[in-house]
């Protein structure tokens, strides 16, 4: 485990690092050692992040944290935004990319500007960077130049890595010292951790270096899953970002996620292909309308444009209309 904290410090380029069982508690805890620094519990962080959406309104709850908006669209917060919210906050939390809204990433001048304006307003900088480990294609920057924009960021072990489970957070020793207590308080130090530990040294090893080849590919295949919904003749159709801006990215579809779902296990039992093997899901908004997402990793190496568009069409006429 100490192995493990020390590799993630130094590909981070902060001077110490804490092991976490899940990103939830890791992040609660980080926020909140910076809420005390500040002695301002209020924090930035967008409504479609991970905090908002998938915690159980823990951050309040349970940390008593106050999450402050500076906008509701689907992209990450403007400098001038934050330089424009009316109260002040103790901290800014960038998700990093912004998964809901498509896994999307700012330029590298817009990530810039936006920290030094949370600055500005005597604000720290933390980076929810569950996803970070794949940022770098995007920013053209290594993993240490892009940590050093924040006061602590925060990256996933079975993600993008491929591990267990875990996770950790980096930043400055006194910090970091100060989480491994509360991470106690919360109930983190769970017995035998080194299989997550070994797990995540692993995905260091094998699958951080691998992660710019993943992206490369999915900007193929995002491209040839357009042509491939064009050649099917669909009138309308969003594969989201155009270019991804990671490995992962979003597909669109106006068609109920039930036949959307229907369609992928009757073209997997006919073809032996399952194109969308995660879950469709609805969003409400625009209404007839589902969206999944799509991963491509290391078996989605071996498919070529070619494939990818046959397999499109193939799924396109598996849909009951």
């Amino acid at each position: 485990m100490a192995d493990l904290e020390r590799r993630v410090a130094e590909s981070l380029g902060k001077e110490d690092a804490a092991f976490f069982p899940t990103g939830t508690m890791a992040q609660q805890v980080t926020l909140r050692c910076w809420a005390e620094r500040t002695g301002n519990g209020r924090v930035v962080l967008h409504p479609l992040s991970h905090p908002e959406l998938f915690e159980s309104d823990a951050f309040r709850r349970v940390s008593g944290l106050r999450p402050v908006r500076a906008t509701g669209a689907p992209r990450h917060p403007t400098a001038e935004e934050i330089r424009r919210l009316p109260e002040s906050f103790g901290a800014l939390m960038l998700e990093l990319p912004l998964r809901d809204a498509g896994f999307l990433l700012p330029s590298w001048e817009e990530l810039v500007e936006v920290t030094e304006a949370a600055r500005e307003r005597d604000a720290v900088v933390h980076f929810d960077g569950a996803r970070l480990w794949e940022s770098t294609t995007h920013f053209g920057r290594p993993l240490n130049e892009i940590a050093a924009l924040a006061d602590t960021v925060y990256v996933s072990f079975y993600k993008s890595l491929d591990g267990l489970s875990g996770a950790a957070v980096a930043g400055p020793r006194s910090l970091i010292e100060e989480t491994r207590l509360w991470r106690h308080r919360y109930g983190g130090n769970v017995f035998q951790q080194f299989p997550a530990a070994l797990a995540a040294l692993a995905g260091l090893d094998d699958e951080l270096p691998r992660l710019p080849e993943y992206v490369a590919h999915a900007r193929l295949v995002a491209g040839a899953m357009a042509e491939g919904f064009r050649d099917a003749g669909l009138a309308w159709f969003t594969v989201h970002p155009e270019v991804p801006h990671t490995h992962q990215f979003q597909v669109w579809l106006p068609f109920s996620a039930e036949a959307l779902g229907d369609a992928v296990m009757r073209q997997a039992e006919e073809s032996g292909i399952a194109l969308f093997p995660r879950p469709w899901w609805e969003p409400g908004l625009p209404p007839g309308v589902a969206v999944t997402e799509v991963t491509v990793s290391a078996a989605g190496l071996d498919w070529t444009a070619t494939d990818v568009r046959a397999a499109v069409r193939d799924f396109v006429n598996s849909i009951d209309r």
